[in-house]
């Protein structure tokens, strides 16, 4: 279903058409359910703030997107204010090989405890997220950088990216930051206010 979905399989997800396509109309039930679940139940993808929340905000993002950075803070303060929250993160590095190498580590720091850790220190970097850069984040908040290197090489790491790129296109999402929750999808930068709205809608239309 790759690419064939696209924005069509984006408006039946979230939003609430009035007239859909008829090549969306033919969506089946199943579809349509494979596709939510693997956006904000994926058992592969990191999960930041409280894994027991009552409400899911899921961000596909990347270490080398501006606006993912610049909205980093935001996200944090919002976790911060809100406990409740099951921040679902489908890393997709779509800004080249820096991109994809500091994905790869910061899947691979799950194995050590400290993804959310590293995934803020690799936001707050200045400068290009690349082979460099990544390990010496990585050493500055303590990761055994041999033991995440090796850690990077598995096959598990390459395809939780390859399937939230393909997850990514299934639902046409135009770029990063994309931030969903319940049945709304949003694209680039959002203020701690605007995330907690997107928040208490989902919470709303449970």
């Amino acid at each position: 279903m790759r690419r064939a979905f696209a924005a069509l399989a984006l408006i039946l997800l979230f939003a609430a058409p009035l007239a859909l396509p008829a090549a969306a109309q033919e969506l089946s039930n199943e579809e349509i359910a494979a596709i939510k679940n693997a956006v904000f139940n994926d058992p592969e993808a990191p999960v930041m703030g409280n894994p027991q929340g009552d409400v899911v905000l899921v961000e596909f993002t990347d270490y080398n997107c501006g606006f993912c950075r610049k909205t980093m803070p935001e996200v944090r303060a919002l976790l911060q204010s809100d406990p409740g929250i099951r921040m679902v993160m489908h890393e997709i590095p779509v800004f080249g090989e820096g991109s994809r190498y500091a994905a790869m580590a910061a899947l691979a720091a799950r194995e050590q405890g400290k993804y959310e850790v590293f995934h803020r220190a690799l936001m707050s970097m200045r400068g290009k997220a690349e082979k460099a850069s990544v390990l010496r984040v990585a050493r500055k908040v303590g990761l055994d950088v041999p033991r995440l290197e090796r850690d990077m090489q598995s096959p598990r790491i390459t395809r939780q990216i390859e399937d939230s790129l393909a997850l990514a296109d299934d639902i046409g999402l135009v770029g990063t930051p994309s931030f969903i929750a319940g049945n709304r999808a949003q694209f680039g930068y959002m203020s701690r206010e605007q995330l907690a709205e997107l928040v208490a809608e989902a919470r709303a239309t449970r």
